[in-house]
């Protein structure tokens, strides 16, 4: 399923000129050697063009559409036409060792032989070049010794004469297409893929742009080791792809990851995601749906309304397709290779249905300095994490499994309701707006709570037992902070974990104190202490005792009747 939608959405990229043809690749190339009929290097001409990254210009290769480069994990492989300058010029950052020689004379070996019987004078330099180089004499070069260390650093490098490209001559692409027929020992079979006969590739192309992942690439579909392999078929003969829909789901995918405005990463999963027809109105609003920013919460806003009301979804005078096939990717690396941590494909329409469901389910009073509307699900991550910790990271399946609960409508996990409660108990009772909402939502989905508008905000109907001790638990904090604003620890800093977990060991203490502080208040404002003590009794009138301990989903509901009293106290001061 991954790589059939994967080789679809190759074939709508090829259809719009993004990526190259079978036999052809996309390659970032930094410099190019400009020849002369002999072989000669008369220049280096820097590819690289300076490109804005934040507040600072930094200087980037180019992508060239060159042969097809080979998959190199260890071993002698050579590249035509564009490769590092051990290949093409026999020489690294040390100078020229014995194993480079051996990369050159791989390059020499495979370039002599495309270029044998080629006419044309740009043939001719190339190979003249690679019969006369010598890269014992490279450091001799006064072209190449200007830009030693940036040349030799592994840019990718590629010819050039007259400012005509080398791939681009056609008597050479003619030769490297009649290279890329000639058939020698071929394994033919049914590809699982494409359903059609073909030679079955016996190494996939690696994929590049998997965070943690090799930065020379990871490989999707692989086997390494006897224990992987069937009936005696070795590596990739055991997946009988095809060298079609080996070429065309590689091209995709790294095509798809090199598009870094659309990849998220969550942990150590690294997501991308793509419309069936390759528009990409689709991902920029499916980006702002993930994560929205303070610049487009009216538009989500404005999108959720016509997906209620069933109207039309227009987006800068373009009307989305509902019915779009969308697919979401989620890669994590593992040593040489990539695990797939999920899969997602829907309609575009029942997705922003089931983010409009999650976002409904978060919605939750929030404080006024708060401008956010809508908490992304990357921000939902990071409120388990400790921001003082110098590793901010959550643990490894965490991401994943929370993006795939909302885009599914799903279950959340558990471990995200649990990380949240430990959170706020190593914070001594710290609940943020997000941390609410994610439990609000999670005992919505998960354990059945009454209907989700009845807690937006404060529930003062019902009676559960631990809702109302939160509240309770609010109201004497801010009795006490108003008996005296110079206090060095809150009742919540001491009690708020005890209270939360086993209340009939600090409720009793709790009341003791409520004492002394309401007779402080009153000596400054009656009403206050009256109001307070009127609060109290009606809250106390909803509870028959306090209970000897909480589970998990009874502190879930204790923590959100703590926040929304407090929110509710904070609204009061305000309007006074």
């Amino acid at each position: 399923m991954i790589l059939q939608a994967l080789v679809d959405c190759y074939e709508t990229l090829l259809e719009n000129n993004k990526v190259a043809a079978q036999g052809w690749c996309r390659a970032k190339v930094s410099y190019a050697l400009n020849l002369d009929v002999s072989g000669r290097i008369k220049q280096v001409i820097t590819l690289k063009q300076e490109i804005e990254r934040g507040k600072t210009k930094v200087w980037l290769p180019v992508y060239r559409t060159v042969p097809q480069t080979v998959s190199r994990s260890s071993g002698v492989l050579a590249n035509f036409l564009c490769d590092n300058s051990k290949y093409i010029l026999g020489v690294d950052t040390l100078g020229n060792g014995k194993r480079v020689q051996e990369c050159f004379e791989a390059s020499r070996e495979k370039h002599l032989e495309i270029l044998e019987s080629v006419s044309g004078e740009m043939a001719e330099a190339v190979r003249n070049f690679f019969c006369t180089w010598n890269p014992e004499k490279a450091k001799e070069n006064d072209k190449l010794i200007e830009i030693w260390e940036e040349i030799t650093d592994g840019s990718n490098l590629i010819f050039v004469m007259n400012e005509k490209e080398a791939q681009d001559d056609k008597e050479i692409h003619m030769a490297w297409e009649n290279f890329l027929n000639q058939k020698e020992e071929q394994v033919t079979g049914i590809c699982l893929v494409t359903g059609r006969k073909d030679e079955i590739a016996r190494i996939h192309s690696t994929i590049r742009g998997v965070q943690g992942a090799q930065s020379s690439g990871a490989a999707l579909v692989s086997f390494n080791a006897p224990a992987f392999e069937s009936y005696g078929k070795e590596q990739s003969y055991n997946a009988s792809v095809g060298k079609y829909a080996a070429f065309a789901y590689t091209t995709a995918l790294n095509y798809l990851l090199a598009k870094r405005e659309y990849v998220f990463q969550f942990g150590d999963t690294t997501v991308v995601y793509w419309a069936e027809d390759g528009d990409e109105i689709y991902q920029d609003l499916l980006c702002g749906f993930l994560e929205p920013r303070e610049d487009n919460q009216e538009i989500i806003k404005n999108i959720f309304q016509n997906l209620k009301e069933k109207r039309a979804i227009d987006v800068n005078g373009i009307k989305l397709n509902i019915n779009q096939r969308f697919y979401i990717l989620g890669l994590s690396p593992n040593a040489a290779r990539l695990a797939v941590r999920f899969f997602y494909e829907n309609s575009f329409g029942k997705i922003l249905d089931n983010l409009l469901k999650h976002y409904n389910r978060m919605e939750l009073v929030k404080p006024s300095r708060e401008k956010r509307e809508f908490l992304g699900v990357g921000s939902m991550i990071n409120e388990t994490i400790n921001q003082k910790s110098k590793d901010k990271k959550p643990i490894p399946n965490l991401p994943g499994a929370v993006l795939r609960a909302v885009l599914e409508n799903s279950r959340y996990p558990e471990s995200l309701y649990n990380d949240i409660l430990i959170r706020i108990r190593a914070e001594q009772g710290k609940i943020t707006w997000g941390r609410a909402a994610i439990i609000k939502a999670y005992l919505i989905q998960n354990k059945a709570l009454e209907k989700e508008e009845n807690f937006v905000g404060l529930n003062q109907e019902t009676s559960d037992t631990a809702y109302v001790l939160g509240r309770i638990s609010s109201v004497l904090e801010y009795i006490q902070k108003d008996a005296s604003s110079e206090i060095n620890a809150t009742i919540k800093d001491r009690y708020f974990n005890a209270a939360c977990a086993n209340p009939v060991s600090v409720f009793p203490i709790l009341m003791k104190l409520k004492n002394s502080h309401l007779r402080k208040i009153g000596r400054q404002k009656e009403w206050r202490k009256a109001y307070f003590e009127g609060l109290l009794a009606e809250l106390l009138g909803k509870i028959t005792e306090f209970p000897k301990s909480f589970t998990l989903e009874e502190q879930g509901h204790f923590i959100l009747g703590y926040y929304h009293q407090v929110q509710k106290l904070y609204e009061k001061k305000e309007d006074e």
